[in-house]
């Protein structure tokens, strides 16, 4: 059902994306001093002012919204055992590559309000996906009552050990006025709750072919913490940090997380 979920959700982004695409064609058309406009996805607004010249006033608060597709963030993540980017002996069983170990996430709903031109605040949601990818030839073992793995005797050219959280933004964002291109500089920060979906351990090796195992494999249900974004127009830069526990097993205690990189379609 959860996969069944994600397909919807994804078909319905890029089916989203494909509409902002015809869209922004429409917009080069009729306005020849932007060079390319993108929509992503649809949205609405509440109690719009206008001026006498039929524009909306940006001044003016008002309420805005709905389905979209944006705030893609791609980038790297990192494990900190109580303070330190070192394992501990007990957690060094997950010793990672670090250039292979990612996250990815993006947003299909806002609401919030446009205060004016230069503030506003939002509540979004979307998917959030960190993927660990193990040094080690172990199998990260289902089904136990505490985070377990077994050493195995092949070589695995992929494994990786993965969670899936549904993530809940509430951000603050500042911003610059446009200048001549239409662009402007934003600042965006706030906390960010998530409800996990579920874990999976994925495995390539010549013995065992492509192996998929499904299982919550003790990922903490509920994680919070913090997001801030920096960017320029469509593109920017991100830092994410969750303040509690990655797994909710005593041995894991202090076990936390964080990722960075690039964010696609900051707006």
């Amino acid at each position: 059902m959860k996969h069944l979920i994600l397909k919807v959700v994804l078909v319905s982004g890029l089916t989203f994306m494909a509409a902002g695409s015809l869209k922004a064609q429409e917009v080069k058309d009729s306005v020849k001093r932007k060079k390319f406009e993108i929509n992503y996805g649809v949205g609405i607004t509440i109690g719009e002012k206008k001026d006498s010249t039929g524009k909306v006033d940006q001044n003016k608060g008002r309420f805005v919204g709905g389905i979209t597709f944006t705030r893609l963030d791609i980038g790297l993540a990192k494990l900190i055992d109580n303070g330190s980017f070192t394992l501990s002996s007990a957690n060094d069983f997950l010793d990672y590559k670090p250039w292979k170990t990612s996250t990815l996430s993006f947003d299909v709903l806002q609401f919030g309000y446009r205060f004016n031109n230069h503030f506003k605040i939002y509540l979004a949601g979307g998917f959030d996906w960190t993927h660990i990818r193990l040094d080690r030839d172990i199998t990260i073992q289902k089904n136990k009552p505490t985070l377990e793995f077994k050493e195995e005797d092949v070589i695995f050219s992929k494994n990786r050990f993965s969670s899936s959280y549904v993530h809940i933004p509430l951000n603050f964002e500042f911003r610059t006025k446009e200048n001549n291109h239409g662009k402007r500089f934003r600042f965006v920060i706030g906390p960010e709750i998530g409800f996990l979906l579920g874990g999976k351990v994925k495995q390539i090796s010549d013995e065992f072919g492509k192996v998929k195992i499904k299982d919550d494999y003790h990922f903490a249900p509920f994680r919070y913490g913090g997001t801030v974004r920096i960017g320029y127009g469509g593109l920017g830069l991100f830092a994410k940090y969750n303040a509690n526990d990655m797994f909710d097993t005593d041995a894991q205690k202090g076990l936390k997380s964080m990722s960075f990189g690039l964010t696609f379609g900051l707006n």
